[in-house]
C-alpha cells in the first residue's frame, strides 16, 4: 500500500477513547501535516476468560464511535490487532511517522509496555510525546507535593487534593479545521484492513441482546447531560450510601465505564459538577458526593501507581498478609456445595 511521505504523526488511542480533552491528539494535529489515529487491539486484554464479553463489547462500540466521529473530520480510526511493541514499529515505517503521541496509562502492565515502546520509537528516530489526561492531575504531581509519600487513607488524599490547586480545564474536541488539511491517501481511509472487528472476530460469542449502556464518547456525553446537567438538584443532594443497588433502574449516573475507558474526561465531568455545586448552597461533600466519587477514583489510581504490587497481596505493603490455606478437598467441597454450612451451600447451589 502506498502511503503519503509527508511528515506524519501517529496518535495512539488507548484509555482516552474520546476526542474531547485529548491533548495528545491535538498536539499531533498541530505538529504534523498527516495524522493517523490508531488503536491496537492488544491480545493481553482479548481473553474471554479474564475480560468479559460485555466489557469487550463496550470497548468495540467505543472504537466504532470514535471512528464515526473521526470520519466527520475527514479521517478515520486505524484499528490493528497485535502486540503494540510489535505493531507500532511497523506502523512507523508504513505511515512514515516521526511523531508518536498518546495518553499516559499508570497501570503496571502499561507502564512497562509503554517504556519499551518509547525506547523502540526513539531508536527509529520517532519523537514520543506523552500526556497525562486520564486522571484529574498527573499522578507524579501528587507525589511531588508529598515528597514521594502516597496517602494511605482517603481522608489524607482529600487534603492533598485540596492543597494541589485548581483541576485543569478540559480541552475542546478538535474541529475539522483543526485536523491537518493534508490527510492520508484515500486508499488507506477506505481500507477494510483497519476496520473495527466484530466481537466474534476477537474470540467472543455474539451478544444475545444489545448493550443496555452503549459504549462510546457520544453516549458518555449524552448520559452526563441527562443524569447531571439536566438534574442539578439531584446532583447537589447525591449521597452514595443512599443509592439502591437493587433498583430496577440505576440510582447513580452509570458513568463509571465511560470514565474507565476514557470515553468521558474526568476533568470535564469534575468541572460540570463544580458548576452545578456553585449554584447550590449546602450541596453534599466528599466522600458521599459525586465529586467524592471522582476523588475515590483518583485516590486508587494513585495507589495503584505508587504502591508496589498494589493489585496483589504478596509484596503489597498496604495489604495484610494472610496465611491462606491450600486444601483441594475443602475447595472441591465448597464448589460442590458440601461445606456443611447451609447458607454457603445454598448460595453455591
Amino acid at each position: 500500500m502506498s502511503m503519503s511521505k509527508e511528515r506524519s504523526a501517529i496518535h495512539w488511542f488507548r484509555k482516552g477513547l474520546r476526542l474531547h480533552d485529548n491533548p495528545a491528539l491535538l498536539e499531533a494535529c498541530k505538529k504534523r501535516s498527516v495524522v493517523y489515529p490508531v488503536f491496537i487491539l492488544d491480545p493481553w486484554f482479548a481473553k474471554p476468560s479474564e475480560v468479559g464479553q460485555l466489557r469487550y463489547a463496550f470497548l468495540l462500540e467505543s472504537l466504532r464511535d470514535i471512528d464515526t466521529s473521526l470520519k466527520k473530520l475527514g479521517t478515520r480510526l486505524y484499528v490493528v490487532k497485535g502486540k503494540p511493541e510489535d505493531k507500532l514499529p511497523e506502523l512507523f515505517k508504513d505511515f512514515h511517522a516521526d511523531l508518536l503521541t498518546f495518553e499516559a496509562d499508570s497501570e503496571p502492565y502499561a507502564v512497562k509496555r509503554d517504556g519499551e515502546i518509547s525506547r523502540l520509537a526513539r531508536q527509529k528516530g520517532v519523537e514520543v510525546s506523552v500526556h497525562h489526561s486520564h486522571t484529574l492531575r498527573e499522578l507524579e504531581y501528587y507525589l511531588a507535593l508529598t515528597r514521594g509519600e502516597c496517602p494511605s487513607t482517603y481522608q489524607a488524599f482529600c487534603k492533598l487534593h485540596s492543597s494541589a490547586g485548581k483541576v485543569r480545564n478540559a480541552l475542546e474536541a478538535p474541529s475539522a479545521a483543526d485536523m491537518p488539511t493534508q490527510q492520508a491517501k484515500a486508499s488507506s481511509l477506505d481500507d477494510a484492513e483497519y476496520d473495527v472487528p466484530l466481537l466474534t472476530d476477537m474470540g467472543y460469542e455474539a451478544l444475545a441482546a444489545p448493550l443496555k449502556f452503549p459504549g462510546g464518547e457520544t453516549e458518555a456525553l449524552r448520559r452526563m447531560t441527562a443524569t447531571c446537567e439536566d438534574r442539578p438538584k439531584w446532583v447537589a443532594t447525591f449521597e452514595k450510601p443512599k443509592t439502591l443497588p437493587t433498583a430496577t433502574e440505576p440510582a447513580t449516573t452509570v458513568l463509571s465505564p465511560y470514565l474507565k475507558f476514557g470515553c468521558l474526561s474526568a476533568a470535564r465531568f469534575y468541572h460540570v459538577l463544580a458548576g452545578i455545586y456553585a449554584g447550590k448552597a449546602g450541596h453534599t461533600q466528599p466522600p458521599v458526593s459525586l465529586h467524592g466519587q471522582l476523588l475515590w477514583r483518583e485516590f486508587f489510581y494513585l495507589n495503584c501507581y505508587a504502591v508496589p504490587n498494589f493489585g496483589n497481596m504478596v509484596g503489597n505493603p498496604r495489604c495484610k498478609q494472610i496465611p491462606w490455606d491450600h486444601d483441594d478437598e475443602k475447595l472441591t467441597a465448597w464448589k460442590e456445595a458440601r461445606t456443611g454450612y447451609p447458607w454457603i451451600d445454598a448460595c453455591m447451589t
